[in-house]
C-alpha cells in the first residue's frame, strides 16, 4: 500500500464520483479505477459498492476512511510545515532557559547575533536556576537550556546534555578591596571573609560550599542574591567579595577578578534539551550560534 492509494481512496470517498475524483487528482478515470482496485485487492475486501448508478462506501470503506482521513490531514500539516521551513526556516518562536552566569553576557550576545540573521523569530529567555531549567525542559515549558549537567538522576535520564567548555569560578571584589591586587587567592584565605553568594538552592552554591569545606574555610555570608547582575553591582559598591564565573563579569576598572586555588572551583556549561523532542530549525540554528560563541570562550 502506498500513499497515493490512500489519496485516491480519500478523493473518491469524499466525492463518491469517479469523474469528479479523477478531476481533483488530475488523473484519468481509468487510472483512478485501477488504483482503487489495487488497494481493494491488497486489503482483500471491496471498499466501494459500484452495483448501482451511484458509488457508495462499503462498511469496510467507512471503517478505513475513519482512520485514513485524520492520518492524511496530519501528513498534509507536516508537509505544509516543511514547506514553510524551506521558505523561511527561522520564522518561529523559541523558549530558552539560562542560568544566571550566562544571562549576563553569553546569552545576550548569542541572541543578538541570532536575531541579526532571523529578525522574525521571537525568543523568550528566562533566567532560572539549573534545577528549574531541567524541570522546564522535562515538562515541555522550555525548548533549550544553557546550564550545567543535571545533578538529579531523573533529569539526567530525560535530558540530553552537550558540554560546551570548562570554566573557572573566580573571586570578584571591588578595586579598593584588600585582596584586589592579589594574583591568586587560596580558598582557605576566604575563611571569615564577608561575602555575597547565590542561595543554597543553587547548584553553584552547593559546589562552592563543598569547595569551602574541602579547604577548611567558612566565609561570612552577609548577603544571598539569586541574580548575578545585582551581585556584581553590590560588590562594586561595598567591601563584599563574591565568587562568579568570569564569563559573567564585564571587565571594568573598578572590579578585580582573581583566580582561586586549593581547590579551584570549576564547572562545565552545556546545552540541554529534552530527549525525543523535535528540534526545529530555529532551535538548531540558535544552538549553533551558542556553540560558536562558547568556542571563543574556551
Amino acid at each position: 500500500m502506498e500513499l497515493r492509494h490512500l489519496r485516491y481512496f480519500d478523493a473518491l470517498a469524499e466525492t463518491l464520483n469517479f469523474t469528479r475524483a479523477a478531476e481533483r487528482l488530475h488523473v484519468t478515470q481509468s487510472t483512478l479505477s485501477h488504483q482503487i482496485r489495487q488497494l481493494e485487492d491488497e486489503l482483500g475486501t471491496p471498499l466501494f459498492d459500484r452495483s448501482t448508478r451511484h458509488v457508495h462506501l462499503t462498511e469496510a470503506g467507512e471503517l478505513l476512511r475513519s482512520y485514513t482521513m485524520p492520518a492524511l490531514q496530519q501528513i498534509d500539516r507536516g508537509l505544509h510545515a516543511l514547506r514553510a521551513d524551506a521558505e523561511d526556516p527561522l520564522r518561529d518562536s523559541l523558549r530558552l532557559g539560562t542560568t544566571h552566569s550566562f544571562a549576563t553576557r553569553l546569552v545576550p550576545h548569542c541572541v543578538a547575533g541570532f536575531l541579526a540573521h532571523a529578525p522574525h523569530t521571537v525568543i523568550g529567555v528566562q533566567e532560572l536556576s539549573a534545577r528549574d531549567i531541567a524541570a522546564g525542559l522535562a515538562g515541555g515549558l522550555l525548548d533549550l537550556g544553557v546550564s550545567y549537567r543535571p545533578a538529579a538522576a531523573a533529569d539526567a535520564r530525560e535530558l540530553w546534555f552537550e558540554p560546551l567548555y570548562h570554566e573557572e569560578l573566580k573571586l570578584v571584589v571591588a578595586a579598593t578591596h584588600p585582596l584586589a591586587r592579589r594574583r591568586r587567592v587560596r580558598m582557605v584565605e576566604l575563611h571569615g571573609l564577608a561575602m555575597v553568594l547565590l542561595p543554597a538552592a543553587f547548584s553553584t552554591r552547593q559546589m562552592l560550599d563543598d569547595a569551602f569545606e574541602a579547604a577548611g574555610a567558612e566565609p561570612r555570608v552577609v548577603v544571598e542574591l539569586n541574580s548575578i547582575a545585582p551581585m556584581i553591582e553590590l560588590i562594586r559598591q561595598t567591601d563584599l567579595a563574591g565568587i562568579i564565573a568570569e564569563t559573567a563579569v564585564t571587565p571594568a576598572p573598578d572590579l578585580a577578578v582573581i583566580p582561586l586555588e586549593d581547590p579551584t572551583p570549576r564547572r562545565t556549561p552545556g546545552l540541554l534539551w529534552k530527549k525525543g523532542a523535535a528540534r526545529s530549525p530555529t532551535m538548531r540554528h540558535l544552538a549553533g550560534v551558542i556553540r560558536r560563541a562558547a568556542g571563543h570562550v574556551a
